[in-house]
């Protein structure tokens, strides 16, 4: 037991270059190959939001040049030590409530309205709910879901900046008063 103890502290990340796009396919390559010849990799991450680059966790480096020998699309592999905290950013799920925003496309993943697309009219991140207008209704239909129940398609335009309306509004609102009370004065 002691032996895989130390085998497991001794494990390490490596990163594996890429051709950027074809991530997930090295990913799997690369785990086919492990598989098919019993290569001791311990761990295969392909991140989405990290383009060019696979991590592959292991006990030294003559296992990743095994694993990655002649494999399509990989450019090669990075030298130093990249440490857990610096990949787990990448691999924790983020809240669907922080990732979605006004006017984005998304598509119902749960509950009556299952497998519709909207698009996004409010988020309300202190209740975890998203107010969505379905696509695909014949007329405006406001809805309120539980963020969880959405899917991120597409981003859309950000809101427009609405404080300069009420801004003008405000201060058109003071001159017509003044007027009345010149008025009155008169």
């Amino acid at each position: 037991m002691p032996e895989n103890t130390a085998q497991a502290s001794a494990a390490r990340i490596f990163a594996i270059r890429t051709t950027a796009g074809q991530e997930s396919n090295v990913a799997l390559l690369i785990e086919r190959r492990c598989n098919s010849k019993k290569i001791p990799i311990k761990a295969i991450v392909s991140p989405q939001d990290v383009r060019g680059y696979v991590f592959l966790e292991a006990s030294g480096p003559n296992i990743i040049n095994i694993a990655i020998e002649d494999v399509k699309h990989i450019k090669g592999w990075v030298t130093g030590k990249v440490e857990f905290n610096d990949i787990l950013k990448f691999i924790q799920p983020k809240p669907v409530v922080d990732i979605v925003d006004v006017n984005d496309k998304v598509e119902i993943i749960g509950g009556p309205f299952k497998s519709m697309q909207a698009k996004v009219t409010r988020v309300d991140k202190a209740k975890s709910e998203v107010t969505l207008e379905l696509l695909e209704a014949p007329y405006t239909l406001p809805i309120t879901v539980h963020a969880e129940q959405v899917k991120l398609i597409s981003r859309g335009e950000p809101p427009k900046a609405k404080e300069e309306k009420p801004a003008d509004k405000a201060e058109e609102k003071t001159d017509i008063f003044k007027a009345f009370e010149q008025l009155e004065d008169e």
